[in-house]
């Protein structure tokens, strides 16, 4: 059975997890010291985000170069420690790859200006940031395409020496001991090299037909993948897929392709409703090939934090979509801080913000003629430095012992982090303990805000009502929760072990 089917992945900004040297900024040498925190929270897997050298326009996924450490982050031996700490503790490690584009002081900028795309002239495609995909360099008098930023310039996947460098790239790190990659974007390496415009709808924006899920793009992954599997056969390979229609993110999800990839459907929705959660958890399951798992996540560096943004600040809730993400069937994925219950931040003005997301939302706001407090307010929606707060830790810990922070802080009470924290890390330990977790659905329902489901021996009820429900199947065993004569709290989980099928909730 492959390990990552098991394993419950734990995503670390590092920026704002554990700062080791005192300059305000998360480092691997304050990574290193908080391994045993992550170990005692019960995770076995960790998701690390770019610490590549960078221009940092992008907070890291503007790459300088791919086979070193940006010196705010400690040094490739203090990288080497890290890894070798975190397999002491039987955690592994997947590193993000960000195989789109590279930062434009990359040196492969100025040495080999064909492994980018340059046009005479711009079509009308826009840059998922908002703004022209092109930008004119003066010294090729030529334009340059960035499907994200202008100091992000997309590869050329369509000369083979781009591909035969990330190789190289990706050899060096599966070398070193890494057990996987994150594949940042990894649908929009293939574009209609024809450079058609792109299809504006009726409210005037540009939608990205031409520039993303090109043909061509399953070659490149398959090859890839093949690539890694060939020299590390149990490597785990995820795929950030830049898409919100699920056959489409469900479709790179093949043994030939990629382990899982990210379905941001269930995972980035914006408002919580049982009926929301259960679609997507049928859906899911009716658009992923056979034997593939979808991944579960209620929160990343990218969107606003869950115990804001779907909890809104209800402990009991934030506890119930967390025991979602470990009981349902699929690879789940914990955002550094959902475990201390840490809440959005917001931004008095725009230069508090890092995130160039936010930044260009407000100077287009105020482009548009919109007030600065109006332009303040689209920039707080669309910054993704609210769920980039330095890291708040359940054992009390500082992110950094000086007090210094490179970006803002909230304060969590105390109370609220540890009770959460103590959950889990009991759902994590009876996950590890229990043999539900490879297993397929036998059923799964959702019945007056009531979602229940089975697999294998388990029987697991999340009661997301406001009134108790009487939810204990014939022949159940409570393991994990509370109950009161046959039922369960609202707003609470429980999971009853059993020998044979059951009725749902009555």
């Amino acid at each position: 059975m492959k390990w990552f089917k098991q394993t419950v992945f734990y995503e670390i900004y590092i920026k704002s997890f554990a700062d080791g040297n005192g300059d305000g900024i998360g480092d691997f040498p304050g990574l290193t010291e908080r391994l045993d925190y992550l170990a005692e929270l019960g995770i076995g897997g960790i998701w690390l985000t770019p610490f590549y050298p960078s221009m940092q326009v992008d907070n890291g996924y503007d790459v300088s170069d791919y086979c070193a450490v940006d010196p705010l982050y400690g040094t490739l031996a203090d990288f080497k420690v890290f890894l070798a700490e975190a397999k002491k503790r039987e955690i592994r490690v997947v590193i993000d790859m960000v195989l789109n584009h590279t930062a434009i002081n990359h040196r492969w900028f100025t040495e080999h200006p064909d492994y980018y795309i340059w046009k005479e002239r711009p079509n009308n495609w826009t840059s998922f940031f908002g703004g022209s995909a092109f930008q004119f360099d003066e010294k090729r008098e030529q334009y340059y395409y960035h499907s994200f930023a202008k100091e992000q310039a997309d590869l050329n996947w369509a000369n083979p020496a781009v591909k035969e460098e990330i190789k190289q790239v990706l050899k060096f790190w599966l070398a070193l001991g890494v057990d996987g990659f994150r594949f940042d974007v990894i649908n929009n390496l293939t574009l209609d090299l024809a450079f058609p415009d792109n299809p504006v709808d009726e409210l005037g924006e540009v939608l990205h037909k031409f520039d993303k899920d090109q043909p061509g793009i399953d070659g490149v992954m398959a090859e890839l993948a093949a690539f890694c599997r060939d020299l590390r056969p149990d490597v785990f390979l995820v795929g950030e897929i830049s898409s919100d229609e699920l056959p489409e993110i469900a479709r790179y999800s093949r043994p030939e392709l990629l382990d899982v990839t990210f379905n941001f459907n269930f995972g980035s929705i914006e408002t919580f409703t049982p009926e929301k959660l259960f679609q997507e958890l049928v859906a899911m399951e009716k658009a992923l090939p056979d034997g593939q798992m979808p991944t579960l996540f209620f929160g990343s560096h990218d969107m606003g934090r869950s115990f804001s943004r779907l909890a809104g600040q209800n402990l009991p809730l934030a506890e119930l979509l967390a025991f979602i993400i470990l009981t349902a069937r699929g690879v789940p994925f914990i955002y550094n801080g959902e475990e201390a219950g840490m809440t959005d931040l917001t931004f008095a003005d725009v230069s508090e913000m890092a995130d160039i997301q936010g930044i260009m939302a407000y100077e287009q706001a105020v482009g548009k003629g919109e007030t600065k407090q109006e332009a303040l307010f689209a920039a707080n929606q669309k910054t993704r430095d609210k769920a980039r707060g330095p890291m708040i830790f359940a054992d009390g810990k500082a992110f950094s012992a000086t007090g210094k922070a490179w970006l803002k802080q909230n304060q969590e009470p105390e109370e609220k982090v540890h009770a959460i924290f103590a959950y889990y890390q009991e759902l994590l330990a009876f996950r590890k303990a229990a043999a539900y977790v490879t297993e397929p659905y036998t059923s799964l329902q959702l019945k007056e805000a009531c979602l229940t489901y089975q697999r294998g021996n388990y029987y697991f009820v999340a009661n997301f009502s406001e009134r108790w429900q009487m939810t204990a199947p014939p022949n159940g065993r409570l393991v994990f929760g509370q109950e009161e004569q046959g039922g369960i709290a609202p707003l609470s989980g429980a999971i009853y072990l059993m020998e044979e099928e059951n009725e749902n909730c009555k």
